[in-house]
């Protein structure tokens, strides 16, 4: 394939780090995002994430005019979707943001082009997408290319993963899967794997489902041993010695748009044969709660000690560490769950430059330590671990997140 001029529809979390190594390439991309401040932004080669290594490669990209940022899509050879489906009620996925990239790219299809989703979508989305085109555009009919491709990525590895890691492809037809192969293959130095549309959307669900029943089983099992007044970690520790036991550590809940989101989509979509799955994320979102009865019992225990309730700092609220995002972060629902219950709290998240996040009020770490009775480490920064061992802290410290 001849180097394409592509539309990257999304500049988010996705996005824009596949936009900008796609312009490392060489490769023209235009990238299209609603919001104009992330437009400007990234057209002065700057980021509006965090993610390592995403900066340089956005500076790059737009000084040799490779990338460049728009709020309208326009023509182009390869168009990419990578807007997010978050839930409708009832934790029942909402695909109205990809049908509307979808629609917005009408005027703009013909003959010869490649659409390609790599939003997180229920089975069967890429189809519903070809036949909204075909509706609206029937001269299109079988004149263009249509697949899904899901990404593979690890927060503060995405630059990396996205262009090393493995994927699976899949067409609406054998013709768009080809074509989407050699597309990627301009980018992706990991192992294309050729399938159907329908497949590489479950492939992507059953990935983050299986790491949701794995994390729900730690998570279950921490549960069981606080009750046993078993140490998890040392359990854990011991059980991993059995050549074919290898149990994940457990933490505060799952967040971020993946694991917490994606197993929904199965059960939303099959009901009573997704038992297990359902139940794995009943477990884990329910872990948060856990964790602010457990906080609360210890805060008790100062009131009783000390005449008054205490204040309490919480240490994060990104999903995991050492990044920015606070989708579905199970850290900032147990910091919102103290405040209600009456609590004053000090919170820190040392990865955002935001002074409110979520009806929260947001300190620096000095303050946060200086301020609290006691520290609930929610997601275990490097910056909070190298506070452990120091006396003070260890004692003030009420910890769900590390070792």
């Amino acid at each position: 394939m001849n180097k394409p001029i592509v539309t990257m529809m999304g500049l988010g979390y996705i996005g824009l780090p596949t936009a900008a190594l796609i312009a490392s390439k060489g490769i023209s991309v235009k990238g299209v995002d609603i919001k104009k401040e992330a437009v400007d932004t990234i057209n002065q080669g700057k980021i509006h994430i965090i993610e390592p290594d995403l900066e340089g490669l956005v500076k790059v990209g737009v000084e040799k005019g490779f990338l460049k940022a728009y709020t309208s899509p326009s023509e182009s050879d390869v168009y990419l979707i990578a807007v997010p489906t978050p839930f409708k009620a009832n934790y029942e996925p909402d695909i109205s943001y990809v049908a509307s990239a979808t629609e917005m790219l009408l005027p703009f299809l013909k003959n010869g082009n490649l659409l390609i989703i790599e939003s997180t979508s229920p089975v069967g989305t890429t189809e519903e997408m070809a036949k909204l085109i075909f509706s609206k555009r029937p001269e299109l009919k079988d004149k263009i290319y249509i697949a899904y491709c899901p990404e593979r990525v690890l927060p503060g590895q995405v630059i990396y993963e996205l262009e090393q890691n493995d994927r699976s492809i899949g067409g609406i037809n054998k013709e768009s899967t080809v074509k989407a192969m050699e597309f990627y293959s301009l980018f992706v130095k990991g192992t294309l794997h050729p399938t159907n549309a329908r497949t590489a959307e479950m492939c992507k669900l059953v990935e983050n489902s299986f790491r949701d029943v794995n994390i729900a089983f730690a998570n279950e099992l921490s549960i069981i041993c606080e009750k046993s007044d078993i140490d998890v970690w040392e359990l854990i520790e011991l059980a991993n010695k059995h050549p074919r036991v290898k149990i994940l550590n457990p933490g505060v809940g799952v967040g971020g748009h993946c694991i917490a989101v994606d197993p929904w989509f199965l059960v939303s979509q099959f009901g009573d044969d997704a038992k297990m799955i359902k139940n794995a994320r009943q477990v884990n979102d329910r872990k948060p709660h856990w964790v602010k009865d457990r906080v609360i019992e210890k805060a008790k225990q100062f009131e009783q000690e000390n005449g008054r309730k205490p204040v309490i700092g919480c240490l994060g609220l990104a999903y995991k560490p050492d990044i920015d995002d606070l989708r579905e972060s199970p850290s900032v629902e147990i910091a919102v769950l103290l405040k209600k219950e009456g609590y004053k709290l000090y919170v820190n998240e040392p990865h955002t430059h935001l002074q409110e996040a979520h009806g929260l009020t947001l300190s620096d770490i000095d303050t946060t330590l200086k301020n609290s009775d006691m520290y609930v480490l929610l997601t275990p920064h490097a910056v909070y671990k190298k506070l452990r061992g120091n006396i003070d802290f260890d004692k003030k410290l009420v910890n769900y997140s590390l070792k």
